[in-house]
């Protein structure tokens, strides 16, 4: 028997320093500089004419859904269109005119592949036809559709137990393409569904579930036009979200006060320099955050149990700083929080957080006077080992002022991906649900699985330790956005064979099992058309509405299909008609996926139908005040712990950021022009003081060094910045660092990696 031998391919790319330059950090957001740029990218990547037509329709109620984040779009776009600057360059990089044919991996192997940059991998084109690399090639090779549903087939035909594969989904798939393949995957019997819910807003989804008993926000778009205070905790809207500025603009606009309650004071919340608007462009812009509150690295349960405790004692002496009508009929564990707050000492909080106490004595004023309140909130909440605790402490707040379930107040997860949120909305998810279960056979006529599935980090410990051995992926680059870099790369080599459905060619493309199958897919900005009829998906926005989204431009190639279409190629071949559910007819008709989909989840029962135009909003209890599937039929206080970070005198807490040139782990660019950093990405943030106690120049270039369980981690070589944040913190772009986050070290109960509060020492290199 001939033994396998691992490719000699790259987790992480040879370091190349591409010649940094630094200047100010920017002192707004957007304005003509956007504009600009974000026409750079399109008209670069797809010409002028298409550039301008394409983008013309994206977030529009006849057009296509924005390929990047999943923030909503408002019922009455503007006629200079519906986009932002991250937007344009997502689209940029999906509608390229550069195409990936099989010449291209002829001439190239995949371990020459690995050594180019993740920025020279994506802007290599787009992958246009489904490609094979065999056990002992390093170079793919093209493969029909037929056969290459064949081989998936036989693969999984192989395993002694379905539990020995893993579907993995990025937020990118429509709502019928998650949908089939969620029905697919308990049909072949497992549950191990990670997606990458399980990587970020994971601990979100718990949290609320606990509290409120749904796993969303509770707010509407309209709901920022009404709000008195916006709360910004953990999140940069400027580059991870710019179109949420403009309703962050209609808050200040309205009279509202906006307060940010982050370690890095980000432009995107300093200025807002609207570029649909005349003053946006020859104006100041508007000033967005009234106060900002600089709290230390995952300190923001300490801040927000300081702020908490302080409204307490206001409320001693005044009964209308809480809503205790409120709280009465609507609550349950009011005594129990107030209780655990008298534990702690105003100045114990105080010196942990970091803030000063002046600005927390202003935002209590504020709140104490106001009830309609919303707290947004990212993975600058959601990636730490307390994290599921920084949700709840934000559901306290929220609830002590009655401010759910009200005009211009709730909860507001920003979700990242596209349709991250539709995806588990439509089933995708490693949890048993029984419900559901009951639903599916009813429907489909087959038994799911009653066995709790795989999560993202259980499923790189199964496939490391040779227990999965097939691997799929719907859209995502799982390699670079999973934590423990080159522990996720062993497990995938350990795996006999890794699918990848894809749009555009990343690392997770060459480094894969023994065996590996690209099959290129259609973009959001693509037709999709069938017997000469165009077919239309549907997604579901950060805040709970389902729409449309429909392609104009042609497909890159006429061997390119849909994922629906992927997704029953393969469920036929592994089949070959001896199940109840027709596979191939439900791949190609699309009515019939929603049919379905509709008879399953009782939400989308009429969303042929009410999914067009603007859409319309999928059931959310929250928004009723109805919490009758909780404790005691009420929404749920937390008593919640302080996060424990015993650091020693040489130990730093590192969190992962995104540079403005990046959407996740897609690379645009290489300028983070907010922070002042042009043409390199290989920085580290630091406070000016820290660096002067450790006798670290401006560009000394330092490791970053973890050691969790005794395994040591390095990221070598990255440029020393000072820069405005805590002392003790340090700030650095992912994926280069995901390879300091230890796989088995995550939040309690969501599993969400620690990519926000990694600890780590400092040495010179070499």
């Amino acid at each position: 028997m001939k033994l396998f031998k691992k490719r000699n391919v790259f987790a992480i790319p040879p370091i190349k320093f591409t010649g940094v330059q630094l200047k100010e950090p920017a002192a707004y957001a957007a304005g003509l500089t956007g504009v600009k740029i974000a026409l750079q990218h399109t008209f670069k990547e797809m010409g002028i004419q298409k550039s301008l037509t394409t983008l013309a329709h994206m977030n529009q109620k006849d057009g296509f859904d924005c390929p990047g984040c999943a923030w909503p779009d408002p019922d009455k776009p503007s006629k200079l269109g519906e986009y932002c600057e991250n937007g344009a360059k997502a689209l940029a990089e999906e509608a390229t005119h550069k195409i990936i044919g099989p010449d291209f991996f002829t001439k190239y192997s995949v371990e020459e592949l690995s050594e180019w940059s993740d920025y020279k991998l994506g802007k290599s084109g787009r992958l246009v036809a489904p490609m094979l690399l065999r056990p002992e090639s390093i170079h793919y090779e093209p493969i029909s559709w037929e056969n290459a549903y064949l081989l998936v087939a036989e693969n999984l035909k192989k395993l002694k137990t379905p539990d020995e594969a893993v579907f993995y989904t990025s937020g990118r798939s429509s709502n019928e393409a998650a949908f089939l393949y969620g029905l697919f995957v308990r049909a072949f019997g497992t549950n191990n569904m990670p997606d990458c819910s399980n990587m970020c807003h994971e601990s979100s989804g718990v949290a609320l579930n606990e509290t409120l008993g749904i796993g969303k926000g509770s707010v509407k778009l309209e709901d920022f036009d009404k709000a008195e205070v916006i709360i910004v905790m953990g999140q940069n809207p400027g580059t991870n979200h710019p179109r949420m500025l403009s309703a962050l603009q209609k808050c200040k606009e309205n009279k509202g006060t906006i307060i940010s309650v982050n370690p890095l004071k980000e432009a995107g919340l300093v200025r807002f320099k609207n570029p649909q608007e005349v003053k946006g462009i020859v104006a100041s812009g508007t000033a967005l955050t009234d106060i900002h509150l600089q709290v230390k690295i995952n300190q923001d349960v300490s801040l927000l149990k300081l702020i908490l405790k302080k409204l307490a004692a206001l409320d001693k002496q005044d009964r209308n700083v809480f809503d205790h009508e409120f709280i009465e009929n609507y609550t349950h564990g009011v005594k129990d929080l107030l209780t655990d707050l008298d534990r702690f000492s105003e100045e114990e909080l105080l010196k942990i957080c970091g803030v000063s106490a002046a600005k927390i004595d202003e935002v209590v004023k504020i709140i104490a006077a106001k009830n309609k309140i919303i707290i947004c909130w990212a993975m600058g909440l959601t990636q730490h080992r307390n994290a599921v605790d920084n949700i709840k402490e934000c559901v306290n707040l929220l609830l002590l002022k009655g401010s759910i379930g009200r005009e211009g107040a709730g909860t507001c997860p920003v979700r990242g991906h596209s349709n991250v949120q539709g995806d588990r909305s439509v089933g995708i998810m490693h949890q048993v649900s029984n419900s559901l279960n009951t639903a599916i056979k009813n429907v489909f006529g087959f038994d799911p699985p009653l066995k709790e599935g795989l999560d993202t980090v259980h499923a790189i410990e199964a496939m490391y330790r040779g227990k999965a051995k097939v691997f799929m992926a719907l859209g995502g680059n799982f390699l670079s956005a999973a934590s423990d870099t080159m522990y996720t790369s062993e497990a995938l080599q350990n795996c006999d064979l890794t699918i990848q459905v894809s749009t555009k060619l990343n690392r997770s493309h060459l480094v894969t099992g023994k065996t590996a199958l690209i099959l290129p897919t259609l973009g959001r900005s693509e037709k999709d058309t069938k017997n000469g009829k165009q077919r239309f998906l549907t997604v579901e926005n950060s805040m709970g509405k389902v729409h449309r989204t429909q392609g104009i431009l042609p497909p890159k190639s006429n061997t390119l299909r849909s994922e629906p279409e992927i997704i029953g190629g393969i469920a036929t071949a592994y089949f070959k008609g001896n199940h109840p559910v027709d596979w191939a007819m439900l791949g190609d008709d699309y009515n019939q996926i929603r049919q379905k989909l509709g008879a399953v989840i009782s939400g989308f029962k009429e969303v042929q139908q009410k999914s067009e135009g603007s859409g319309y909003y999928l059931p959310n209890n929250v928004r009723e005040l109805d919490f009758t599937k909780l404790p005691k039929g009420k929404a749920q206080f937390s008593v919640c712990k302080l996060p424990q970070h015993q650091l020693k005198v040489d130990e730093f807490v590192l969190m992962t950021i995104r540079s403005h040139d990046q959407f996740n782990t897609t690379i645009y660019g290489l300028d983070d022009r907010y922070r002042g950093i042009y043409n390199e990405r290989r920085v580290v943030f630091m406070n000016p003081e820290d660096m002067q106690y450790f006798c670290l120049e401006k560009m000394d270039l330092v490791d970053l060094i973890s050691n969790y369980d005794n395994k040591e981690r390095r990221a070598s070589k990255f440029l020393a910045i000072p820069y405005d944040i805590p002392k003790g913190n340090l700030a650095a772009y992912f994926p280069e660092t995901n390879v300091l986050v230890p796989y088995n070290h995550f939040a309690y109960k969501s599993h969400t990696p620690i990519s926000k509060s990694i600890i780590v020492k400092l040495e010179k290199s070499n």
